[in-house]
């Protein structure tokens, strides 16, 4: 009784209002912990909503400020390449602070973590748009990017700890839809800002968007990560729980599978610029209209895979479809882009990218989905390692688009179909899709796997095979906790293996 006591305190030290019935309200040690169905029933509209926006402010930090680089150039009195450190402090912010942020969630819940993130991100945000040099104005930026590494490693860990299984694929798909909108709309806030006022706008808006998504955090965004669940170690457990992940070799083959995949996606987005405009020689609106139309194609594409696919068609299976289409995409644009089929236009190769940017949307939610099924006693540590392995790759791929100068999109198709190839032979190589027997719900099939036996395999097998230690039906709503200290000794044991 007196350790049940203890959790409820512990429980209520994270307790938030959440909008109910004849406004009445719950904690989160009710509403979360102890049943997750019974939060998404009661808040899913408006927790989707919050997680979207989290997702979203990566390319809100990004695409916004980029009609203004020029303008920064100019008034810094600064050279052009100065200003672009902006851009790489602020990306490998994001990809560096994954790694720090995630097991802080993992350690003290989620949302403690996210809120001193956000604010840190306000903070510098404002710091930002008062910066007199480039020097500080760098500095800055890396710190507004480790902060906001909060919002993304943290919004897929809730994700985490509220599904499983086909409906943290679907999940995926959902936020897919409001984060794939950031990237098509933020340029065009960014633009409108600077027809008000200068790029410095970019940043006071930037900051408001921060102060307002904190407070829908701080009213409305629960604790989702039961104490029992939580790991009482510091860095040295950190570390052990990432190398027993990374030690599970079909998590590895999913995570850089998708890193690949993203790197690929991040190379249409740094060279499709000058390959539209500057070779192909389409205006700027037309690049604009063409850039929407591909990130559309792909969020139909991820909510196609959320409503009709998932549940129906293995996950492996889904993901093993996407990126054979990203590769047989990326080779009939290498192959048009060197001349194979002579003087190709405009057309044809907008088809190509069309194509491979809508594939998108069948890879990435379902390499995220499949990795973290497998990492519910460390969500936060498993989701920092996927979303910095996926920065790294796009940041190191790249500046390989523009190897060859600004005048053929041929290194561009290049590195697309190299990363698109490396991703698919992560997943065979790795991922042995042939070994899980996924069932068609996209968890793998039920085994006579005693109780007992969970606590030797923990989410870790030892063959690489995806056997979840959670044994579960679809139907999600019976309580799932575990004693964590067993899950983390199971790691252990593996990781000194």
């Amino acid at each position: 009784m007196a350790e049940r006591g203890q959790t409820a305190q512990r429980q209520d030290e994270d307790a938030v209002r959440i909008p109910g019935a004849a406004g009445t309200a719950r904690s989160a040690a009710t509403a979360a912990p102890s049943n997750p169905a019974a939060l998404r029933v009661a808040t899913g509209a408006l927790v989707t909503l919050i997680l979207g926006g989290l997702t979203a402010m990566p390319p809100l930090s990004m695409d916004m400020y980029l009609p203004a680089l020029p303008e920064v150039t100019d008034a810094l009195h600064t050279p052009a390449a100065t200003v672009q450190l902006t851009l790489t402090a602020c990306l490998m912010g994001m990809a560096l602070g994954q790694l720090v942020v995630g097991p802080m969630s993992d350690k003290w819940g989620r949302r403690r973590p996210l809120l001193a993130g956000l604010l840190v991100y306000i903070l510098a945000t404002a710091i930002c748009a008062l910066a007199p040099t480039a020097e500080l104005l760098i500095a800055f930026r890396l710190l507004q990017g480790l902060a906001g590494a909060a919002a993304i490693v943290i919004a897929r860990a809730v994700v985490r700890d509220l599904y499983d299984g086909v409906e943290m694929a679907r999940f995926f798909s959902t936020l897919m839809l409001i984060s794939g909108v950031a990237p098509v709309v933020a340029p065009l806030i960014g633009g409108q800002v600077l027809r008000l006022t200068d790029w410095r706008g970019i940043f006071v808006v930037l900051t408001v968007v921060g102060i307002a998504l904190t407070a829908l955090v701080w009213r409305c965004l629960p604790e989702t990560l039961a104490p029992a669940d939580r790991h009482d170690g510091g860095t040295a457990e950190a570390l052990r729980t990432m190398r027993g992940l990374l030690a599970d070799r079909v998590f590895t083959g999913y995570m850089v599978a998708g890193g690949f995949a993203f790197a690929a996606l991040f190379a249409y987005i740094s060279a499709s610029p000058f390959v539209i405009q500057e070779i192909y020689g389409a205006s700027p609106q037309t690049f604009s209209l063409l850039f929407g139309v591909n990130s559309i194609g792909l969020i139909i594409v991820g909510q196609i895979n959320g409503k009709l696919l998932v549940g129906r068609v293995s996950l492996d299976k889904t993901l093993g479809i996407g990126l054979a289409v990203i590769v047989l995409a990326a080779a009939a644009l290498l192959l048009m882009t060197t001349g194979v089929f002579g003087d190709v236009g405009l057309v044809p190769i907008a088809a190509g990218l069309f194509v491979l940017m809508s594939a998108m949307g069948l890879a990435m939610p379902n390499t995220n989905a499949l990795a973290l099924m497998r990492t519910r006693h460390a969500a936060g540590s498993a989701s920092a390692l996927l979303g910095t392995s996926s920065f790294l790759i796009g940041a190191v791929a790249s500046p390989l688009v523009g190897i060859a100068g600004e005048h053929t999109a041929v290194p561009m198709a290049v590195v697309q179909l190299a990363c698109a190839l490396a991703a698919a032979a992560c997943f065979v190589g790795l991922c042995r899709p042939w070994q899980h027997h996924h069932q068609q719900d996209g968890t793998p099939a039920a085994k006579a796997v005693p109780p007992q036996a969970e606590t030797e395999t923990g989410t870790l097998g030892e063959t690489g095979t995806a056997t979840l230690p959670e044994q579960r039906t679809p139907d999600r709503h019976e309580p799932a906790l575990r004693d964590s200290g067993q899950r983390l000794q199971a790691v252990s044991r593996k990781s000194d293996r």
